[in-house]
């Protein structure tokens, strides 16, 4: 009972737990590869703007097989992210679907205009 208040006021709980986890697993990687994958988990943090939690869960999960995939290969980080990292963040972060903050705002924005121009007519 408590625990549904509590989801009601925070979100889920498990996925708070999923995510520490997934984040955890990011803090656990050798060097470079931590310093790339906090980079980029806090560049998806901002840029991702995912809305559903289902969705920035398993963003931030499939990240951390991403890095630990890479360090166990030994892969070179520009193998990874090529030769712009930002297109590599943001490409990664399209593809996951869901519902963004950015298209909440272009909804709102957009009620907003349309409630203007009836109101001129």
């Amino acid at each position: 009972m408590a625990a549904k208040w509590i989801e009601l006021v925070t979100g889920s709980l498990e996925q708070k737990k999923q995510y520490k986890q997934a984040k955890s697993r990011l803090d656990a990687l050798p060097e470079p590869y931590l310093t790339v994958a906090t980079a980029f988990n806090r560049y998806l943090m901002y840029y991702g703007g995912v809305t559903e939690g289902d969705t920035m869960v398993q963003m931030f999960t499939d990240l951390a097989d991403l890095w630990e995939r890479a360090a166990v290969d030994g892969t070179p980080v520009s193998g990874i992210v090529g030769e712009d990292p930002i297109e590599f963040a943001e490409a990664f972060a399209q593809a996951y679907g869901g519902k963004r903050w950015i298209d909440k705002e272009r909804e709102r924005l957009t009620k907003a205009v349309d409630k203007a121009k009836e109101a001129e007519s």
